[in-house]
């Protein structure tokens, strides 16, 4: 038995709403995970980490780099680093991969730890309803539509998606923060639904940004990581349990 732990977040959104308070959250999530390195058996970054983020061939977006070097000490050290993409940093490629060696996940997956199971994912396009959304990110994911994208001068592109981004829940502080009851929190609905015909013990999702801990029956979990704009919550796996914990 270790006593290592398995650490989980998302939705720091970092680069907004401005340069200086999204460098103060950076700073408190690199304090975090310097807290973390000392027993973390691996981390898992859970999607939005970036309020925008797009790789060209030799060109990526300016920012971050604490975080950035922060990943990498921690990678260097033997830590595993799972990144999965989100629904604002959809467009990652393998910068990552190469220069920070992070394992990159664009679909959730299942892990089994410490002979429990957990089913990990960002959560974006998930579960009943927003069928708006789901169009959106096949457009958004198309290699023909990326490949026009990729075609336009990185300052003009970098210009529109941060226009764009002034729109985002983040930004405008129209965040989750009201529970919608089991019956209408549409994750919740996708993981009674997934364990018809799946076991877990665990499902970990971002997205939502209202952190939720919540039983789905009676093994299994939902959490929801919550965003680190008003929360600063992430969860901890020590072994047994799962717990959603704030960072002070």
């Amino acid at each position: 038995m270790t006593n290592k732990k398995t650490y989980f977040a998302s939705d720091f959104h970092l680069g907004v709403p401005t340069f200086e308070l999204s460098l103060s959250r950076e700073k408190l999530i690199c304090k975090w995970l310097d807290t973390i390195k000392q027993d973390a058996e691996e981390i898992y970054l859970v999607g939005d980490i970036f309020d925008f983020w797009y790789e060209y061939k030799y060109t990526i977006p300016k920012g971050q780099t604490r975080l950035l070097g922060k990943i990498a000490e921690i990678t260097d050290s033997g830590i595993p680093v799972h990144f999965f993409v989100g629904n604002h940093d959809l467009w990652m490629d393998d910068y990552f991969i190469k220069e920070l060696n992070v394992q990159i996940h664009h679909q959730p997956i299942t892990k089994i730890i410490n002979n429990k199971t957990f089913y990990i994912g960002h959560g974006d396009g998930l579960g009943p309803g927003d069928k708006g959304y789901k169009l959106l990110k096949k457009i958004f994911t198309s290699k023909i539509n990326k490949w026009l994208f990729t075609r336009l001068h990185p300052n003009l592109a970098f210009y529109i998606a941060k226009k764009s981004s002034k729109r985002s829940r983040i930004n405008t502080g129209d965040s989750d923060e009201k529970f919608l009851g089991e019956e209408n929190e549409w994750l919740f609905l996708y993981c009674r639904e997934y364990l018809k015909t799946n076991k877990v013990d665990y499902f970990i999702f971002g997205h939502r940004h209202l952190p939720l801990q919540l039983n789905v029956d009676d093994k299994a979990t939902y959490i929801n990581l919550g965003e680190w704009i008003n929360y600063n919550t992430y969860a901890v796996f020590d072994g047994n349990t799962t717990e959603l914990k704030t960072f002070k």
